[in-house]
């Protein structure tokens, strides 16, 4: 599940601290009736529901960037954060070699695209960002997932405030995050289709099974509290959702495409990146399409809710493009 430059891997600012509103989440498919509490993981299920309709357009390939984040080193997820009006962004590093331990954070102005701060973050010497990858902000830390584990960082300064050891999990490929309504933070598996709950400073394994679809992207259903989960492989075309007081998993939609990465909600819609026909990818209603085509593979986008921008990052191009959302419902 390792990066290469050819291949796309999958799952921001003044400097005052402002009190930040907690991003609710949730957790992914436990058997019903389990206590949210448990730290057994359970095998999840989930039907595909009758009524869900896919339609298939062409997306549109003449779209212009509204700018374009360059100089990076294989950029594999963004976050935005609206309080700073920023984007941060994962850099896996300049090496290949995965034990380089030269991962970064970007800062950069999510107005113009100007970059900020290059090396903006990258942990400390004893806990150094390892292949950095999906991000979620809640109170005032930014969560980074990597190689090991999971970074906490001072969204204003940069600075490393903790560090969450997972390799005794033995992780397949830590991917994306997000932050719970239950205080717990949520991190991706994709390389052993597990979801994973930070609790009290340690990893707990809340889901896993092929009925997980190897989940990329993880994001919050902020009208329900549920967790939407995207596959990478081995789930289709479905893309899942968990509801964490029943602990049930269920079809959230269905998009054409696959080997989904990012996804964030946007005022029209959930806003999937599908890396099998390189496009973003529109779903409501139970029902998605291809709205955009984008230059690369899309790894884990994010979405400016001001200005109704969705950044894009392709790890082999070394960049960033921001590219206009599709309008409101």
């Amino acid at each position: 599940m390792r990066r290469t430059r050819g291949i796309q891997r999958p799952r921001v600012a003044p400097a005052i601290r402002v009190a930040r509103t907690f991003v609710v989440a949730a957790t992914v498919g436990l058997a019903p009736g389990c206590d949210p509490a448990d730290e057994e993981p359970a095998s999840a299920t989930g039907q595909d529901p009758p009524s869900a309709r896919v339609t298939s357009v062409e997306p549109s390939a003449s779209t212009a960037t509204v700018f374009t984040i360059e100089g990076l080193e294989g950029p594999e997820a963004v976050r935005y954060d609206s309080l700073q009006d920023v984007y941060f962004i994962s850099n896996f590093g300049p090496s290949d070699d995965p034990l380089a331990n030269d991962g970064y954070l970007s800062r950069v102005s999510a107005e113009d695209g100007s970059i900020i701060g290059h090396r903006w973050a990258v942990g400390d010497d004893a806990r150094p960002l390892r292949e950095p990858r999906g991000m979620a902000l809640a109170l005032d830390t930014l969560w980074v997932a990597d190689a090991s584990g999971l970074h906490a960082f001072d969204p204003v300064t940069g600075a490393q405030l903790d560090f969450v050891d997972m390799t005794a999990l033995e992780p397949g490929f830590l991917n994306d995050v997000a932050a719970g309504a239950d205080g717990g933070v949520y991190v991706t598996d994709t390389g052993t289709s597990r979801l994973i709950r930070i609790d009290e400073g340690r990893g707990i394994v809340v889901a896993n099974g092929p009925s997980l679809g190897s989940p990329n992207g993880v994001t919050l259903e902020r009208s329900t509290g549920r967790l939407v989960l995207v596959p990478w492989e081995g789930g289709g075309d479905s893309l899942r959702v968990w509801d964490p007081v029943h602990r049930t998993l269920e079809v959230f939609g269905r998009t054409p495409g696959g080997r989904f990465d990012g996804a964030e909600f946007a005022a029209a819609g959930l806003i999937v990146a599908s890396q099998a026909d390189s496009a973003l990818h529109l779903v409501r209603d139970g029902a998605g399409r291809p709205f955009q085509k984008v230059a690369g593979r899309p790894a884990d986008i994010a979405v400016d809710t001001r200005r109704g921008h969705i950044a894009v990052p392709y790890i082999a191009l070394d960049r960033v493009d921001v590219y206009p959302a599709p309008p409101p419902r």
